[in-house]
């Protein structure tokens, strides 16, 4: 895959076999979101079993807000909760 071209038809291929219950107009819908997704856990993979287990831990502190501990643990800008405060 060296040029723009076959990047495209790769992912158009990919979003063809989404069809089931998304029509073509909505491929676009999906499939931007689900590839932000995926390159954010690529991203925090190498640290997500270290920031799991700093949040499990400071979840019986005195400490409300963990997002600038999570932040360093986890050696990024930021990390992904929830609404329900869960890291995703």
């Amino acid at each position: 895959m060296n040029n723009w071209s076959e990047k495209v038809n790769f992912i158009w291929s990919i979003a063809e076999l989404l069809r089931g219950p998304y029509r073509p107009n909505q491929y676009k819908d999906i499939m931007l979101p689900m590839t932000v997704l995926r390159r954010l856990d690529c991203v925090l993979e190498k640290t997500k079993d270290e920031v799991l287990e700093k949040y499990t831990s400071l979840q019986g502190s005195k400490l409300r807000d963990f997002e600038k501990v999570l932040n360093r643990e986890a050696g990024q800008g930021g990390q992904a909760l929830s609404s329900r405060g869960k890291i995703l």
